[in-house]
């Protein structure tokens, strides 16, 4: 059952700009820890991989204020840009790895994040969808009580 959808769109050349400013201080702050050996292999690449890596930065920036939007919590507790990693499988396809408070909150709510990302020359676009596995009796509101 489905229980919420988001979706976030980004424009490459402000995080561009972003990542020109702050550099390695703004990767740090968005991207998990494989998330960052991604960014960095793609980025040694040269002025081709340069693109690349931005590109691969605006989608996971991206990915995960689709997902916080989807979840009902936005970017407040239990999610945040490092409790949530969008990583690639075999194939190529992204998926949802959880941390910390996030990964209990998602569990305990028997909850599966489905991920679409795609980028053109301007933008990269996230689309989530949050699937319930407990069935019908699943909550219409995911968002935690203080």
């Amino acid at each position: 059952m489905i229980v919420g959808v988001g979706i976030d769109r980004v424009l490459l050349h402000r995080v561009d700009q972003i990542y020109e400013r702050w550099g390695k201080r703004f990767t740090e702050r968005v991207l998990g820890q494989q998330e960052q050996l991604v960014f960095q292999e793609r980025l040694g690449r040269g002025s081709a991989g340069r693109s690349r890596a931005v590109s691969y930065l605006a989608k996971r920036f991206a990915a995960k204020e689709a997902v916080g939007k989807a979840l009902g919590v936005g970017l407040a507790y239990p999610m945040s840009l490092h409790s949530l990693e969008v990583l690639n499988d075999a194939k190529g396809a992204p998926h949802a790895v959880f941390h910390k408070a996030l990964a209990d909150w998602v569990s305990s709510r028997q909850l599966r994040v489905n991920l679409s990302l795609s980028d053109e020359q301007d933008a990269a676009v996230a689309l989530a969808i949050v699937e319930s596995n407990a069935g019908p009796q699943a909550p219409r509101n995911m968002r935690p009580k203080d």
